[in-house]
């Protein structure tokens, strides 16, 4: 049961490209142990952590961030652009956890911190004489979020668990270039809006150890919101919308 259960979590989460093979290990490693962990007896580290109505952790994360792009269908410059492409960047967030346990199963989680994320936009233009100018815009962005998301566990296995997430957040960005002014031409910022709204969904592995629980968590999140401002120059006027998009792999601290 739990390892159907674990399979059908992942399903959507590996799809990716980017992170397929990462997320591949990660699970298998997982897997493997929570098969050695079944066959293995042994006490079970931290027995009276379901008992707690509530409890606090912390994450450290890496994340990939990028865009979903929607293409305008009315631009000046649709006979020369021939493609814009996501160029998926590294980013990595921080943040702290509280746990509030409706019952062993099922958990309320409040995760606020910080994500450090960089995007890229690979713009293809086709210049007169046949050749091809190419330019990257990227934008870095310094989140805060304040996610609320449910948790459903399995049962323990010894001193391992499966669960899945389900939840949204709202984003401010700290660093945003609304309102630079794009007056040299070579220099023309994409400028987003600094809130967003994102809906997210994941799940990972709870390992119980002697003093703490450590987990390993993956997640994605889809954006709700089209932050992109439209000012009419050579990057944003091909575009109709820009959302944002994450992949996050947590390590997280449980006490």
């Amino acid at each position: 049961m739990t390892n159907t259960l674990t399979l059908h979590i992942f399903h959507s989460i590996f799809r990716s490209h980017c992170t397929k093979k990462l997320g591949l290990v990660i699970f298998f490693a997982a897997f493997v142990f929570a098969g050695w962990a079944q066959k293995t007896v042994q006490l079970n580290n931290l027995g009276k952590f379901d008992n707690r109505y509530y409890h606090f952790g912390f994450l450290l994360s890496y994340n990939q961030s990028s865009f979903f792009i929607d293409r305008s269908l009315n631009t000046s410059f649709g006979d020369s652009l021939l493609g814009i492409e996501n160029v998926p960047q590294a980013g990595f967030n921080l943040a702290l956890m509280a746990s509030l346990n409706f019952t062993k199963n099922i958990n309320l989680r409040f995760v606020p911190g910080l994500s450090f994320q960089d995007r890229g936009l690979n713009y293809r233009f086709l210049k007169p004489d046949g050749t091809i100018d190419a330019s990257v815009k990227r934008t870095e962005s310094v989140w805060l979020e304040f996610p609320l998301l449910i948790k459903w566990r399995t049962n323990r296995v010894n001193n391992f668990a499966a669960y899945a997430l389900t939840g949204g957040k709202y984003s401010l960005d700290m660093q945003s270039q609304k309102d630079v002014s794009n007056t040299v031409a070579k220099d023309i910022v994409v400028k987003l809006q600094n809130k967003d709204m994102v809906i997210e969904a994941g799940g990972g592995f709870d390992f119980f150890l002697p003093y703490f629980k450590f987990s390993i968590e993956l997640k994605t999140g889809f954006g709700m919101r089209n932050l992109l401002i439209q000012e009419n120059n050579l990057y944003t006027a091909p575009l109709e919308s820009l959302k944002t998009r994450t992949f996050v792999m947590s390590f997280c601290f449980e006490g």
